[in-house]
This record gives C-alpha cells, structure tokens and sequence, in this order.
C-alpha cells in the first residue's frame, strides 16, 4: 500500500480543525491521528470544536482536549452548549458557528462521516461540507448500535504506543461514559486492530475522503 506523510516540515498542513458534536468524538474517531500529528509538527496549530458540551461533560472535554493537544503549538478550544440529540432542530445557530469557523483557514478538517445514522454527527458533517468547500476533510467513524460503520478508504497506521495512550487518555477524561455499554477499551482497541489490519498495520484510524488533489512533483 502506498503511504504518503500527512504532516512534514515541508507540507501545508499546520493548521488543523477538529470537530466534534460531543465531548469524546473527536478523541474516539481521530484523537489518534491527532497525537501522531502533534509530534509530527512541533508547529501545529489546532482548533478543537465541541458543539454539544453541557453540564458535567463540558469539563471532560476540557480536560480531555487539553490532555490529546498536550503537544500541539498552539490551541483553540471551543466548547458549544447545544443540546445533544437535537442539533438538526437549531440548523440556523449552529450555521452561524460554522461561519465563524472559516477565520481558521484550515489545511485539515476532521468532522463526522456523512453517512453516520446519528442525526447530530450527519448534520455537523453536512454543515463542515458547506463552510469548507476547497479544503482536505477526513470524516472519522465513530462505533454504536447503529451498525453505521462504513468503508473508509484513508487510513493513518499507529503504533502501539499511541494507541495505548488514546485508550488511556479516552478512560481518564470521559468517565461519566465507561458504564455505557459501548464505551469500553476492548471495542476501541478492536476498532483500531481492524483497520490497521486492512491498511498492513497492527493499529490505525480510518477515514473517508471524498476529495483529494494530489500534485505530481
């Protein structure tokens, strides 16, 4: 399998936005790749989105956030109070947080996948669509009961160190979640063996990229 460096001294990629609709999706679906990047780039410069951090959770992501962008260069965390499940129902609000998402100029924008059948992940991929027309999105996969995994076709190999520490980190900071019966290190390790198995990796983060301008030279 061919692999090209996502982040280098000579690339574009320095500023990155993450979004996510609550406090443990953008750790779940690329807080892997993120660490990767952070070491890749002693310069990256992240914007980390929360669209639904209310209560008791808005400290996990804060906590959290902090904890995944501990090596980053420079990082803006922006915490939202929308209300979970029901994102699709304040369409014109979280319009006007997209728009002011464009002032971030983003080389990468990680955001859910279109075909997520959660309705708050489907509405903030389609609005990422929408603000950033020319950019490199990667949508990640986020694991449920819904049985909505797809098949992604961009793959980011981790070592086992890295992914030891996403699971470490995911447990420490969102504790509120480990009695759900989905959130527990067994699946997400799982998640991460298969697809690294599919990319030649022992572990990886998976994506979906609908569009890709690759240069020759």
């Amino acid at each position: 399998m061919l692999s090209l460096a996502l982040a280098s001294a000579t690339n574009g990629i320095r500023r990155v936005l993450a979004v996510g609709c609550h406090p443990d999706d953008i750790e779940i679906g690329c807080g892997g790749t993120i660490l990767s990047l952070t070491r890749a780039r002693p310069d990256l410069d992240v914007t980390w989105v929360v669209l639904a951090a209310n209560d008791e959770r808005a400290g996990e992501a804060r906590s959290s956030a902090h904890a995944f962008l501990a090596g980053a260069f420079a990082t803006d965390l922006r915490l939202y109070e929308f209300r979970d499940s029901f994102l699709p129902y304040a369409g014109g609000a979280l319009k006007d947080v997209f728009e002011g998402l464009k002032a971030v100029a983003p080389d990468l924008v990680f955001t859910h996948t279109r075909s997520d059948l959660h309705q708050d992940h489907r509405l903030a991929c389609e609005l990422t669509w929408n603000t950033f027309r020319d950019h490199l999105i990667l949508e990640y996969e986020i694991p449920k009961y819904d049985g909505d995994l797809g098949t992604p076709n961009v793959f980011v190999p981790l070592s086992e160190e890295l992914a030891a520490e996403k699971l470490r980190l995911l447990g420490e900071h969102h504790t509120s979640q480990t009695e759900k019966h989905w959130f527990d290190e067994e699946l997400f390790r799982g998640l991460m063996r298969i697809r690294g198995m599919e990319s030649r990796a022992r572990y990886a983060e998976a994506f979906i990229c609908r569009k890709l301008s690759l240069c020759p030279a």
